[in-house]
């Protein structure tokens, strides 16, 4: 235990936690809080590396996946504050390629609806195939039928490359943009292109001179090579069934995506991350420093669009509005070897980091259960509470079927169960509640799902796991 941890919370916590942590056979996780700046409690839970019994630190780098976004999205503030851009722009006038189907809504796309998940693009490979080298190359990834998968597109190693994919594509928009939410990866892919544009740097480049150095993120980069004489680096792990067991292992090698960098590409510490977060907390400086003018991180961190009965999506940023009387904004993420969340309560001057090394580690739920305990709540209490009373649910059967995008991995089925529907999503099935228009909820797994209607009111898609996923039927 170390010294800091005096906390009464602490001890139930970190017992909450082990068991969760033993349970989902996450390796390690580093779990940290600071208040106003000031770092109030830190705790490890398992390795950095298993097998050499390596302790975690908090200058320990593990990769976030996600958690870049905002990252990309803070890059196109400090370029609007420079003039370059506006995020009112439309796409076009920086990439005039991009293209769709649909040209008159092409047209429409701004900066901004990328940057909230608004354009109306559906869910796609393009991030498979911009992994692809590194799939290909990853000795220990290589899972059934992951080869017939990337033999269906050329690598995309450049933002030209993911432009053409993009348009070579047949498929229907969504909606206008700005009317429809559906978690673009493609997007952010979008953003680093028109940050490289519209800087003449690089993403990477411009990131670290305008916001990385000034805010003494010394241990925050892209690709591990960068990190020179940094050699605190976790080993990544992944899981595979083996019968009725599920089998962690070391799974080494970082997956690089040059031509996405923007939607998930960053690697960090917890020390980085807690300096990072102080840019939101404060109006955006870090330490002496200012970053961004206060009206762009108010700008960054206002509820744009409704995503859940509570939360809504900013830019790069989710946002609980009612998260027990204060507001909570954060982000989390997920890839080979990285499950991480951050989050801040501006209200109460706390910010938190989380980060591990395995996907699918529940680092959500130990970020919330943590927020949980310094507030002196149960630590099972759920980030968004969710109406008691179950509505009728009239004709079971116009909702149930199979759901699904383009994306590998990405299917879900709704079956009827004598008048109950139940969600079936790989080795998971769970049942959901009826509790508005279209709208259902199961409270465990924080999972709602409402189902959208063409003109004719029939059911056309499912809005699940923060992806618009087609009925297939």
């Amino acid at each position: 235990m170390m010294e800091m941890n005096t906390h009464n919370w602490a001890q139930p916590f970190e017992e909450y936690a082990q068991n969760l942590l033993i349970k989902s056979k996450t390796p390690g996780a580093i779990v940290a809080l600071a208040k106003e700046g000031e770092l109030v409690y830190y705790q490890t839970f398992g390795y950095s590396n298993v097998e050499n019994k390596t302790a975690m630190k908090l200058d320990t780098v593990f990769g976030l996946a996600s958690v870049t976004k905002s990252f990309a999205c803070a890059t196109i503030m400090h370029l609007q504050e420079q003039g370059k851009l506006s995020v009112h722009d439309p796409v076009v006038k920086y990439l005039p390629e991009f293209r769709t189907p649909d040209e008159e809504k092409t047209k429409k796309i701004t900066i901004h609806h990328l940057m909230n998940h608004t354009s109306g693009l559906p869910v796609s490979s393009a991030l498979t195939f911009a992994l692809k080298r590194s799939m290909e190359a990853d000795p220990d990834m290589h899972e059934p039928g992951q080869e017939d998968i990337l033999k269906k597109h050329p690598p995309i190693d450049t933002h030209e490359e993911l432009m053409a994919y993009i348009a070579s594509r047949d498929f229907e928009m969504l909606g206008e943009p700005g009317t429809q939410y559906n978690y673009s990866n493609d997007a952010y892919g979008l953003l680093s292109a028109i940050i490289n544009r519209a800087s003449g740097k690089s993403f990477e480049g411009y990131l670290k001179e305008n916001i990385l150095d000034p805010a003494g993120m010394s241990n925050t980069v892209f690709y591990i090579e960068d990190l020179k004489d940094h050699t605190d680096i976790t080993t990544l792990y992944s899981s595979r069934v083996s019968g009725s067991e599920t089998e962690v292992f070391p799974a080494p090698l970082w997956w690089k995506q040059p031509a996405m960098l923007g939607s998930g590409a960053l690697k960090s510490t917890v020390r980085d991350l807690l300096r990072y977060l102080e840019m939101y907390r404060t109006g955006g400086v870090v330490g002496t420093q200012r970053i961004l003018s206060s009206a762009s991180v108010e700008q960054m961190t206002t509820p744009f669009f409704q995503i859940n009965l509570s939360q809504f999506y900013g830019y790069g940023l989710t946002i609980t509005t009612e998260y027990h009387g204060a507001t909570m904004i954060g982000h989390g993420g997920n890839t080979k070897g990285v499950s991480s969340h951050i989050c801040l309560i501006p209200e109460l001057g706390i910010t938190g980091v989380v980060l591990t090394n395995i996907m699918g580690a529940p680092s959500a739920k130990l970020m919330f259960s943590v927020l949980n305990a310094i507030q002196g709540l149960p630590l099972d209490t759920p980030l968004v509470r969710y109406p008691e009373h179950d509505l009728p649910i009239v004709n079971a059967d116009q909702y149930a079927g199979d759901y699904g995008t383009e994306e590998e991995g990405t299917r879900l089925s709704i079956k009827n169960e004598n008048g109950k529907l139940l969600l079936v999503f790989g080795a998971i099935s769970v049942p959901l509640r009826h509790i508005g228009d279209n709208i259902f909820v199961e409270e465990n797994m924080q999972v709602m799902a409402s189902f959208i209607r063409n003109n004719d009111g029939q059911i056309i898609r499912i809005n699940c796991l923060s992806r618009q996923l087609t009925r297939i039927r």
